[in-house]
């Protein structure tokens, strides 16, 4: 290397030191990002959780939706500890990554429920739960918060420590030291997905499927079908009916989340020529008119994508046992 060369190198190093100290945090603890992370890591863990609750409540038997549901859980989880753990000692660029890295898993989940809100997902249509909602707010607040701390600016005494290692430390120590353009641009990007994500939610949230159907006008056809050598009741469209064993003849005990996830047969009977069995209507609450077979109330599960079917069998959810609807001739 010639003189000049070296010279030259030289002054680029205490030029990019000076640039870095144009997007860096005064030495000390850097309250900032330690809040930044902790908030973050929390929202990863808390959407991680909400996932393991509707995973556990019925999601678990939905194929293919069910792995994605316990993938999203553990990558949740993960992350969340990754960006809580990574700091102090660690390089800058560890801890950029690991909240890029949430940022990108909260907007990826947010879009795959708004997929599945509009166009449906592997065959499963969502359906408008206050568990969704909340979920869909913490990603967003998530996301909003861990790109914050990706793009934040780095600690000065951080910066100086990346600086000292040398050239080759101060070349690669970019991501220490975003300049103010790029931090920026990059914030006003994010900012602005920020807000496209929240709005395409609300849009989504309007327009989804409400929990459970709240008319009770329409005439509602009961069939059979045999699934696995049984004989069990059906709607009209072919999708098997099932029976809560906490309900008594004349109380539906299913309600809010449970009836999202389980919609009661609302309407009035007509049944099929030669279907055995009472058939009858209990009130709900709210004044829909739920139909009952020998006494049972109805309902159909959200697991059931096609006629034929009969996921919701012998599934201990919401608060109680699950079973298809024998029919004896």
């Amino acid at each position: 290397m010639t003189r000049r060369e070296t010279t030259t190198r030289q002054a680029e190093i205490p030029a990019a030191a000076e640039a870095g100290k144009q997007h860096a945090e005064p030495p000390g603890p850097g309250w900032r990002t330690i809040t930044l992370r902790v908030a973050g890591a929390g929202l990863l863990i808390a959407a991680g959780a909400i996932h393991l609750d509707l995973y556990l409540t019925g999601y678990r038997t939905i194929p293919v939706i069910g792995w994605l549901f316990l993938l999203q859980v553990i990558a949740a989880f993960g992350l969340g500890l990754v960006v809580l753990a990574i700091g102090g000692r660690l390089p800058v660029i560890a801890g950029r990554l690991a909240a890029a890295a949430g940022a990108g898993f909260a907007l990826a989940t947010l879009g795959g429920y708004l997929l599945s809100v509009w166009t449906g997902l592997f065959g499963f249509h969502e359906v408008r739960t206050t568990a969704g909602l909340a979920a869909g707010v913490i990603e967003v607040a998530a996301f909003a918060v861990l790109a914050a701390l990706a793009l934040g600016p780095a600690r000065a005494d951080a910066a100086a420590k990346a600086r000292a290692d040398g050239a080759a430390a101060t070349r690669s120590g970019f991501p220490a030291q975003i300049p103010p353009a790029v931090a920026r641009t990059a914030a006003t990007t994010s900012a602005a997905l920020a807000v496209a994500a929240a709005v395409l939610f609300g849009v989504a949230l309007a327009g989804a499927s409400p929990p459970a159907p709240a008319a009770a006008s329409t005439v509602t056809g009961l069939k059979t079908t045999v699934i696995g050598g049984t004989t069990v009741l059906t709607n009209a469209r072919g999708f098997t009916l099932y029976s809560f064993a906490p309900d008594t003849p004349t109380t539906s005990k299913c309600y809010g989340s449970c009836a999202a996830y389980w919609p009661p047969v609302t309407g009035t009977a007509a049944a099929s020529p030669g279907l055995p069995g009472r058939i009858g209507t209990i009130t709900r609450t709210g004044g829909a008119r739920q139909l009952t077979y020998n006494g049972h109330p109805l309902y159909t599960y959200i697991g059931d994508s096609a006629p034929g079917q009969a996921r919701g069998n012998n599934l201990n959810l919401n608060g109680g046992l699950w079973h298809e609807v024998p029919v004896s001739r």
